[in-house]
Formats: C-alpha cells, structure tokens, sequence
C-alpha cells in the first residue's frame, strides 16, 4: 500500500536486506526541522536523542532514522549522514556542517534472517540507500524498519496515517512496529485502534461484539520481558511551527497512541520512543492550533499508523 505525503518539502525513504530480513527507514525534511522526542519504553536503543532535549543548543535536525539490527542498526544514521554530507547539509561550525541524524532501532535479530555478515553489519549502507531511495510517497506493511518486525500476533510492520486539519496544517505519523504485545483484542483480528479508523484503512473491522471474555489478557511475545528485544518506534511530522519544547509536549501527548493500539504497551522489554518533527512551513498562532489539538491528533495519527502498518503487513504476508 502506498500512501502519499502531504507535508511538502517531506519524504521518506527505505531499504531492506532480504536476507538478513531486516530494514531502514529515513525521514528526510527538504531543510532542517525543528524536532524532540520522548522515551517510554524499558529498553531504548538511541543515538542524538538527549540533543534533543529542549534544554540542549541545537533545535534543528537534518534527518531521523528508523531501524531493525538492534544496536547493530544504530550504525544507519551513518550513512544517512554521509549522504547529507554530500548535500553540504549540517550544522555549521565553521568551516565544517555536521549533519545532525538522531536514530532508534527496534530488535528483529531472532527472525530467522541470516545475521552472519561478517565482519560489519550491513546498516550503514541500508542508511544511504534509504536516503537515496527517499521519495513523497511511501510503503507501508513489510518495509523499511518494519521488514523483519513482529508482535505477540504474528507480524509487525511499518505504517503510516495522515490527518488534515480544517486551519491547513497536516499531521503525519510513521511507526514502525515491533511490539511484545498484541494489535488486537483478546483472540480476535479486531485492532485495539478501531475506534480511530478512517474508513477501511486496516480492514474496517470495527470492536468485537460481542466483547471477548480473553479481552485483558496479556497475549506477549517469547522473551517479552528481555530487555531490547522489542519496540515500537516512530515519527511524527507536522508542517505547522512550533518549537523544540513544544515538540517535546506533543510527543508526550502522542504516546497515548501507543496505548490505543497495542496491549500490553511500554514493557521493560519495549523500547518505545516516538520523535516529532516539524518542517515549519505554517505560522500559526496557538487560538487557530492549539497544542492541546495537535498533541490530541498526533496520538489519534499514532494509533491508526500502527494499525494501518500491521495490517499492511499481515495482508502481504
């Protein structure tokens, strides 16, 4: 399923190892974006994350990365930045750019892909091919970060979900899925998110009815409570301006989507971590978006991108 970008000046780029089973994923803003993120989950895996706390000097970004390898899959932003550095793109220190890439890594190393490879592992050049592969539409399902995902159901997967607001700005989320819990309830393929859906864009399957007596049971994966060995990670990007503390505050908001679509959530085996980005393109002022109305739809884009990226998944599996 392809899904068009809304957010002009955005794209988004993958690149997968088939036999390693495993991908990247790059958000590539055409000028550097204002960004934050906020961490949950038990087991992070992260690079240039505590830049981008709102008390650090730099507030701009020149590209987020999504992975699988684990801490192996860390070494993508490389390559992401050495394509910026042929761009002549980074910070400037004088007489030097610094491309500034923050990453997170989700693990899908036991997925029975052949990780034997060798002496470096092949994310590095996932990361620029992912760069060079960028575009204003994207994949979702088994794509990118999300190849090799899994999730206590069966597979993960990366997924993406616009909304567009009445004022004109537009909000974007890409998670990339590989949680210890389930999407649905209880024993059922009914999504935990259906009460956010738009249309049919994971099945229109609606809630149960009736609702499962197993509805609250913890349905985890193997290893669940291992520390790394899942997560749940993404981006969410808007064109409205708002600043790196005011990104800090909608990431906050915006985990509630984490919450809506997958149960258990936030182990201390996840990783879960969601960064937000804008590109900064619409000034307006906080009576015509509020940031009460952006945190609550970035949560609502959350849920449903997770969602909508299991079911691409499933349906090409």
């Amino acid at each position: 399923m392809n899904i068009d970008i809304p957010i002009a000046g955005l794209r988004i780029g993958h690149a997968v190892d088939e036999k390693v089973r495993s991908g990247t994923t790059v958000i590539l803003p055409e000028q550097a974006a204002t960004a934050s993120v906020h961490i949950v989950g038990g087991s992070p895996g992260t690079r240039e994350t505590e830049l981008l706390n709102p008390q650090q000097v730099v507030e701009q970004v020149d590209a987020i990365v999504l992975s699988g390898g684990s801490a192996f899959g860390l070494d993508a932003a490389t390559g992401v930045q050495a394509w910026l550095r042929e761009q002549n793109r980074g910070y400037s220190v004088p007489p030097v750019r610094i491309p500034i890439v923050p990453a997170a890594i989700l693990f899908d190393l036991t997925n029975d892909g052949d990780k034997d490879w060798g002496t470096y592992p092949p994310y590095r050049e996932l990361g620029y091919d992912a760069t060079q592969n960028a575009a204003a539409s994207t994949a979702t399902g088994k794509v990118g970060a999300g190849y090799g995902a899994t999730t206590a159901a069966g597979p993960g997967g990366l997924g993406v979900a616009v909304e567009q607001l009445e004022c004109g700005a537009s909000i974007l989320a890409i998670m990339a899925v590989n949680a210890a819990g389930s999407p649905y309830v209880g024993s059922t393929d009914h999504f935990w998110a259906s009460a956010f859906e738009h249309g049919t864009e994971f099945g229109g399957r609606g809630l149960p009815q009736p609702w499962p007596a197993d509805a609250t049971k913890a349905n985890t994966k193997d290893g669940h409570s291992a520390a790394g060995m899942n997560t749940t990670i993404g981006v969410v990007i808007t064109d409205a301006v708002i600043t790196k503390l005011e990104a800090k505050q909608i990431a906050v908001m915006a985990h509630d989507g984490f919450a809506r679509a997958l149960y258990p959530v936030h182990s201390p085996g996840d990783g879960d971590l969601l960064f937000v980005m804008s590109t900064g393109q619409l000034d307006l002022d906080r009576e015509t978006l509020t940031l009460l109305s952006l945190g609550t739809l970035a949560a609502n884009t959350v849920t449903r991108a997770i969602a909508q990226g299991i079911y691409a998944a499933t349906a090409s599996s």
